[in-house]
């Protein structure tokens, strides 16, 4: 369990756009990804069957291009608590030299998946995510 996790993804060619690097939109799709790997590694499984998280916001800063069979190493950071339903992730993509390519910071609320409503995020839904003193 940890505040944070990484992943790495290889530019395919459906993630090329018309001007040959990877399209903004398949970061945010990887942003996704890495938010739900990492739910999935470290959240309980009672957690993970009884909610679900949505995105409320993205701020995304684009600092540099990926092409075709370019590898990418992405981390995601939980470095606060929740604030009643949500809390936000830091992401940051580098290539494999290290080079920043994007920064993000994503917001992120819980949801009831049997009711679809929005939840405070319990402290024990939270917990396995915070850094641990």
């Amino acid at each position: 369990m940890s505040n944070t996790f990484s992943m790495t993804f290889t530019a395919k060619p459906e993630h090329i756009d018309e001007l040959g690097h990877v399209n903004n939109g398949v970061w945010v799709n990887w942003m996704e990804e890495v938010a739900t790997a990492h739910w999935q590694r470290d959240g309980d499984s009672a957690h993970i069957a009884a909610y679900a998280w949505v995105v409320t916001r993205h701020e995304i800063d684009y600092r540099g291009n990926v092409r075709l069979g370019d590898i990418v190493h992405a981390l995601t950071e939980i470095r606060e608590g929740p604030s009643g339903a949500r809390f936000d992730r830091h992401m940051t993509f580098t290539d494999a030299g290290g080079k920043l390519l994007v920064r993000a910071r994503t917001t992120w609320a819980m949801i009831d998946r049997a009711t679809g409503r929005l939840l405070r995020v319990p402290q024990e839904v939270a917990a396995p995510f915070l850094t641990q003193g």
